[in-house]
C-alpha cells in the first residue's frame, strides 16, 4: 500500500502548491534513474515521489484525497490519477507526471554538469611498463642502472641489494602524462637479473665452483677467491678432493628486508691441467702406501 503522499514529499498537509512543486523537483532530481544507474532503491523513491506528485499537484485530486474519497494510490470507484495508471502505461508514457518542463531542465542540467565535471576533473596518467636487465653483481650488492625509454628519456634506476628476476620497481611520476592537471603516471620496471659466469644464487646463499690445482688440493694452503664483495684469502685444508665444500658465512647475498646475509659456498674442483715431465715421472714411480680405488662401489649391478 502506497504511503501518504504528503509524507512521501515531506510537506505538511497545508503546504502551498509551490512548496509541493519544490519538494517534488528536489526528490526527482535526487532519485531519477538516469542519475542513479543500478540503484533500485533510488528508482523506488522516484516512483513514489511521482505518484505522490500526481495526487497533490492537481488541486481537484488533492481535495478528493484530503476528503478521503481516494486513497494514496488514487484508487476509487471512478477513474483516478494514481501512480499505478502511470506505471502500467505503454512504453514511452510511464510516469507522465514527470513532464514538468522545469524539472526536466533541472535534471538535464544536473546530468550535463556531472558529465562536464567528470570530463574536466584532474586525472592521473597511465602507468607504463618497462623491462630492465641487471648485472648479477648489481642485483646482489645494489647499484644504480640506467634505463633508456622509447622516447629517448634516460632514467636512473636505483637497484636495492638482493633483488631477483621478476621483481618490479615503481618510479613515481615517470609514466604517462596526466590530464587536466592530474599527476603523471608511474614507470613500472620489471627486473631481469643476468647470469654470472661462476656464481649462482640459491635463496640468500651464493654458490661457486672453485678450481684448485693438484698441489693445492693435496697440500692445502691459502688461495684467493673472487667473492662478490671483493677478493678473499681462504685457507684450503690438506687432502681436499673435488666436491669438498667450504662455507664462508655472511659472504653471500647481503642482508635486506629482514633477511640475514647469506653464505658463500665454495665447491672445490681439482684441475690437473697439463702435467710437466717431473710430475709424470713421479707418478710412474710412485707406489702409494695405501692405494685407494676412487671408483669403489660403482661396479655394474648384476
Amino acid at each position: 500500500m502506497a504511503e501518504d503522499p504528503y509524507k512521501v514529499l515531506g510537506v505538511p498537509r497545508d503546504a502551498t502548491p509551490e512548496a509541493i512543486k519544490r519538494a517534488y523537483r528536489k526528490l526527482a532530481r535526487q532519485n531519477h534513474p538516469d542519475l542513479n544507474p543500478g540503484k533500485p532503491e533510488a528508482e523506488a523513491r522516484f516512483k513514489a515521489a511521482s505518484a505522490a506528485n500526481a495526487i497533490l499537484s492537481d488541486p481537484e485530486t488533492r481535495a478528493r484525497f484530503d476528503r478521503g474519497e481516494i486513497d494514496a494510490e488514487g484508487q476509487e470507484a471512478a477513474p483516478a490519477g494514481g501512480w499505478r495508471r502511470h506505471a502500467d502505461a505503454a512504453q514511452g508514457h510511464r510516469y507522465e507526471p514527470f513532464t514538468d518542463a522545469g524539472v526536466f531542465e533541472d535534471l538535464f542540467a544536473d546530468m550535463f554538469a556531472a558529465r562536464q565535471a567528470a570530463e574536466s576533473a584532474p586525472r592521473p596518467g597511465r602507468d607504463e611498463s618497462y623491462r630492465l636487465r641487471v648485472p648479477f653483481l648489481s642485483a646482489m650488492l645494489g647499484a644504480t642502472e640506467e634505463l633508456v625509454l622509447p622516447d629517448g628519456r634516460r632514467l636512473s634506476v636505483r637497484i636495492p641489494p638482493g633483488v631477483t628476476t621478476g621483481q618490479s620497481l615503481r618510479l613515481r611520476g615517470q609514466g604517462g602524462p596526466g590530464r587536466n592537471g592530474g599527476p603523471a603516471g608511474n614507470a613500472v620496471i620489471e627486473l631481469e637479473v643476468e647470469d654470472h659466469p661462476f656464481l649462482r644464487r640459491g635463496g640468500q646463499d651464493l654458490h661457486m665452483d672453485l678450481p684448485v690445482t693438484l698441489r693445492e688440493a693435496v697440500l692445502g694452503g691459502a688461495v684467493t677467491v673472487p667473492a662478490p664483495g671483493g677478493a678473499l684469502r681462504v685457507t684450503l685444508p690438506p687432502a681436499s678432493d673435488t666436491g669438498r665444500q667450504i662455507r664462508l658465512r655472511g659472504k653471500g647475498v647481503p642482508a635486506q628486508g629482514g633477511k640475514p646475509a647469506g653464505d658463500l659456498l665454495l665447491t672445490l674442483r681439482v684441475v690437473v691441467g697439463r702435467p710437466d715431465a717431473a710430475l709424470e715421472a713421479f707418478l710412474r714411480d710412485w707406489q702409494p702406501e695405501h692405494l685407494e680405488d676412487p671408483r669403489r662401489g660403482m661396479e655394474a649391478a648384476p
